[in-house]
Order: C-alpha cells, then structure tokens, then sequence
C-alpha cells in the first residue's frame, strides 16, 4: 500500500506540470480572445467617437458677425453655421489673446497658470498645467494645431510639447513679431513645422485651412482633434483686395475696418469651404465643430470720448460698451458655437446662462465621454446640464471673474499682476466693473452705475473678487521658465518680445528701428555642462553683421490696408563696440569688431533656475541688450 501510494503520488506530481502547461496555455488564448476582443471594441468605439474641430478667431468681436445684426460685413457662412448649432449668448473669455488661450486649453484660469500678459515672458503656460491637446491624445484622438499658439515658443512651452502631435504655426502672437519668422507678412511665409521653420505659399488664413484639409485627410484610421486659432482678423489688416472691395466704398466704414471686415470676410469663405470638403468626406454629421472668438472686437467700434468712457461712436458692438482689453461687456463677451449633427441635431438653441471659456475643456471631456483624471482642479463647469438637459445635472449659479493686465505702450509696473486693474465680477443678473454695478440684463450697454442704489450687491461682489484674487495669486511671483540644455530643443532661441523688464521690444519694427532697451531673461538648465551663448542684433535667418542695416521692406499697395509710414522708416544702424553677459553670478565681456554677426561666449552651467540678460554699448556709451540670443550645449 505505501509503495502504491507513493507511486501514485509520484505519479500525480509527474502529471501536474503537464496539466498546468494545458491549463496555462488555454487561459494565454482566453485572455489573448479577450485582448483582442478589447482592442476591437476600442477600435470601434475610436471609429465611432467624432471629430473634432475647435476654430478660434482673433479679435472678431461678438459684433463682427452679420448673424449678430452686425449692418456691415457680410458672414453667411458663419451665419450658416451659428443657425444650425447650439450657440452661447453669454459666453465670456479674456478680454486680451494669450489669456484666453491659456484659459480655453486648460479649464483654468489664465492668471492661475502663469498667462496674464501677452508677452514679456507672462504668456508662457506654465510646465505641469495639463492642456486640451493632451486630454484628447490621451484618448486616442490624432490631435493638430494650425495657427496661432502664442503660449510660448521654445520647450517646454510650444504645443508639440503640450500633447499636439502636429503643429505648424507662427511665432509671437501676431504674425511679424520678434520672435517669427523673420520678414513674415501674412503672404508665402515661413512658418514652424513642429519646431522646424518651413516655407509656404498663400495667404495665412488659407494656410491654416489647407493645412487642416490636409491633416483631416490623413486621419481614416483615428479620429482627430484639430485646434485652428487662426491669425486673422488681428492687424496688421492684410489680406487680397478682392474681400475688401464690398467695403471700401462705404462713408460709414472706415478704410481700417473696411480691411478687418475683409479678414472676416476671407475666414467665412474658408469656413463655407471647410464644411463642404467635410461634407463631401463624409464626416460632417459626427463632426463636432466648435467655432468662438478670443476677446472683444479691436477694431469693429470707435468710441465717442475716446478711451475714456468706450462707449461706441461708430462701427457696431451688439449694444455693448468697450472692445479689446476693457473689462467691459465689450472686451470679454464671446461668440461661440457648438455643431454636432449626430449627437444636437442641426436646429439652433440658444443657452443664455452665464457661461466661459473655462467650461469648454471640462464639456468636451463630458459630452465625449473621454477618460481623464484631471491632476489639477479645473476652474470651469461642464455645460453638458445646458446642452442636455436629460442629463439630470442641474448647472450651478455662479459667479465668473475677468481682468487684464495688459497695457500696450506703457512701462510696466513690476513683474507681478496688480490687484483691481480692469477687472470684472459677473453674475447672471450683474457687472462689477471696478466700483461700478451694472444691472446686465436691463443695461447690457453698461451706462447707469447702481452702486450707490445697491451697495449691498456691490459689496458682495467685491468680497467674492477679494478671494478670488487670494485663490489664484500663489504662484504670481513664479517664473515659467525657459529650459536650455534638453534633448527636446537643441537650439533655445532668446528673443526681446519676452525680456522681463520695464519694456520689451514687441515686433520686427522695433528690431529693425533699433529701440535702445533691455530687460533679462528667466531660464532653467537641464543639465549641467559647457553651454554656448550667441548674441545677435538680427535672428540667424537674416545672416547680417550686427552694425548693418536691414533694407526697408517694400509695400505692395494690393496687399496693405493703407501705406503704413512707420513701417517704411529706415533700418537704425547701430555700431556695438562692446558686448557683456551675465547668467546667475557669472559675467563675461567682449569687445565687437565692425562687420561682425554675433558675439559667442562659452561657460559652465549648473543645473537649476537662472536669469540671463545681455548688453550692447556702441562708441557714444549707448546701451541696450542683444535683441536675439541663441544658446545650446557646447560640443
């Protein structure tokens, strides 16, 4: 009996890896079935999931649409759109452009995630703020943007490296700025392919829709996720004559506006054809096509006193008061439209609700049912409630606030936001304009302040800014800083448009006219190591000793919006004899020889934050710094 039941014990053990081995072998097909099962049912639902386009326009103001009641410029296929969707009537963004973008990729407030400026170096999106392209990768979608960015043009700031698998775009906020190409002027550019400068031909505006053609006809196998902010109609006011001619002629349109209503023009056309060319693909029924508007209008109005009371004298604002950068009705209520035909159906519904461009990240993560768990807490709502109301959400009362902190041609007061400029309270029923309280629904041309009539509404208003300004000013006194020495980007290239400081050189004119100023540059250094520092007073592209002139840039009257004086001053010749540098603790000097392109210094860098600012000083004692800089790890 022992030896038999030994034997079959033995036996029994011998058998187990045998039967394991089957055992293991049939779960591996099982799960490998349902792996595969998985993978196509993801495919499916990838497949199933729409498109979607996200179209945003500069300085179009709420006004500067036929289908508004605009008298002017003619929009039917905006019209066209905005009647068939589910439109917004009281949608509001920042009221100056690097803001709001920041606010509409992220569902945050601009100011919270380091975007309170245009340039200077405070329209950088800080590193770590999850963005909409990210959001959308992360499921699956191919994701693009065609335009204007204006969050930052160097690592790890530029789109590709905030979840856009494919961008091209310019440089700066406005096409022609210092940090663009250089010699761009809205006409067979060059523009950056993925960090890459990349020539084109044509007009901008026809650039960016080309190239969303092209990029949608190369997405059979996933969906896409297309962000196309354009350029357009932000001055300066170029575009081909043929749109502005309906308007040239007209005593009540100034030729300026006349050139701005042709950009809109011009962007209708593409609109049309972009709905078509997906018509005829097949994809317009589950295609979700978003179309707003990134801050009051800029030129569609003049006022009656001036800045003063921005109260409209000219021009059409849909009965607003204020434009671009006014914390006014004007300068922060957007257009903006939702069109899915598959999902609302193509009869126009209007929301009314108080509602910004906060709420969009957080509505297409809900409406397209995405899988994202936000790292940081979004500042916006979710509109599914006011889009669906079978969703059984109710959306909450709220309370929304707005400033600006830009001001154009004046010195800027430290390097920080400042508390109670421009800023705005909004509830459903009122406006906190600074001390003045507007009843929004029976004023909504903001002219008869009910502050001393209802202090109390006032004073609750005033106490809900007063936290709110608590909630966002932590990370004020951040830099978001610029990393050299990562493989990300080889080359970082420093331009003046982003000197913190009193005042930054904004565009190529003030490179090309010389302005004698300064101010230094926030970075961070990857790795430690031996770096090279190149300084310039021309960009490598144009290859020019730094006491040359650049030649005046020619004027096609067929393309100008008028002959632009200023534009057509001579190049400054400056002549620096001397050049210096310092980076943390460390300062370097160097005497200039006439004819020489750049000054080159190598030194040692310690990983960690660093301020670099650069001076220039001519024969006379003159001094300014060096308008671009190129760094990268020394061979």
């Amino acid at each position: 009996m022992l030896m038999t039941q030994l034997h079959s014990t033995s036996i029994h053990e011998l058998q187990w890896p045998f039967c394991f081995r089957q055992v293991f072998g049939l779960l591996t097909i099982l799960l490998s079935l349902a792996a595969c099962q998985d993978a196509a049912k993801q495919e499916v639902l990838q497949r199933e999931r729409p498109n979607v386009i996200l179209i945003l326009t500069d300085d179009q103001g709420y006004g500067d649409f036929s289908c508004h009641g605009n008298p002017y410029v003619k929009t039917p296929h905006m019209d066209s759109l905005f009647q068939r969707s589910i439109r917004f009537s009281n949608f509001h963004v920042d009221p100056t452009c690097a803001p709001t973008r920041a606010a509409l990729m992220t569902g945050r407030y601009a100011s919270r995630v380091g975007v309170w400026k245009t340039f200077k170096g405070r329209h950088h999106l800080r590193e770590g703020e999850s963005t909409m392209g990210e959001v959308f990768k992360a499921n699956g979608y191919r994701t693009a943007i065609f335009g204007k960015w204006h969050l930052g043009d160097n690592y790890p700031f530029r789109p590709m490296d905030r979840g856009f698998e494919e961008s091209y775009i310019h440089g700066g906020g406005v096409i022609g700025e210092a940090p663009d190409y250089w010699g761009n002027d809205y006409y067979d550019d060059t523009y950056f392919r993925n960090g890459k400068p990349e020539a084109t031909t044509g007009y901008c505006t026809d650039v960016w829709f080309n190239e969303t053609k092209r990029f949608i006809s190369k997405s059979e196998e996933r969906p896409f996720f297309i962000y196309l902010p354009l350029n357009a109609p932000h001055g300066p006011f170029k575009v081909p004559k043929r749109y502005v001619a309906p308007y040239l002629n007209d005593p009540e349109i100034p030729e300026q506006r006349a050139w701005m209503y042709g950009m809109v023009a011009s962007i209708d056309e593409n609109l049309g054809e972009l709905r078509e060319f997906l018509e005829n693909k097949g994809l317009a029924e589950n295609t979700l096509l978003l179309y707003m508007t990134d801050n009051g209008t800029a030129a569609g109005v003049s006022f009656k006193d001036g800045k003063a009371g921005f109260q409209v004298a000219n021009g059409y604002n849909a009965g607003m008061r204020g434009r671009k950068t006014t914390p006014f009705e004007g300068g922060h209520r957007s257009a903006f439209a939702m069109y899915w035909p598959a999902k609302f159906g193509s009869e126009e519904r209007t929301v009314s609700s108080l509602t910004a461009h906060l709420d969009i990240l957080p509505t297409l993560i809900d409406v397209l049912d995405m899988d994202w768990e936000a790292p940081l807490p979004f500042d916006g709502q979710s509109l599914l409630p006011l889009i669906d109301p079978e969703a059984g959400v109710s959306f909450p009362k709220r309370t929304l606030f707005v400033h600006n902190q830009v001001a154009f041609g004046k010195n800027a007061v430290g390097d920080q936001p400042q508390k109670y400029l421009d800023y705005c309270v909004m509830t459903e029923d009122w406006r906190l304009v600074g001390q003045a309280l507007f009843d929004i629904q029976n004023d909504p041309g903001q002219k008869i302040n009910l502050a001393p009539q209802h202090p109390e509404v006032a004073a609750t208003l005033q106490e809900a800014y007063e936290g709110w300004w608590e909630d966002i000013d932590d990370q004020f006194h951040e830099y978001c800083r610029t990393i050299i020495g990562s493989p990300k980007q080889e080359v970082v290239q420093l331009d003046c448009q982003f000197w913190h400081g009193e005042k930054a050189l904004y565009n190529q004119r003030h490179v090309r006219n010389g302005q004698l100023t300064n101010g230094f540059w926030d970075l961070k250094v990857a790795q430690k190591g031996k770096y090279q520092i190149e300084l310039r007073r021309w960009p490598r592209e144009l290859d020019l000793a730094m006491d040359a002139a650049f030649p005046t840039p020619e004027q096609n009257p067929e393309l100008e919006f008028m002959k632009d004086q200023a534009r057509q001053l001579p190049s400054q010749v400056l002549q620096p004899v001397h050049a210096k540098l310092e980076l943390g603790e460390q300062s370097f000097s160097s005497a200039i020889s006439p004819g020489q392109k750049a000054v080159t210094f190598e030194l040692e860098l310690e990983e960690g934050p660093v301020e670099l600012q650069t001076w220039l000083t001519d024969g006379d004692g003159r001094t300014w710094g060096a308008y671009y800089v190129y760094i990268s790890l020394a061979n």
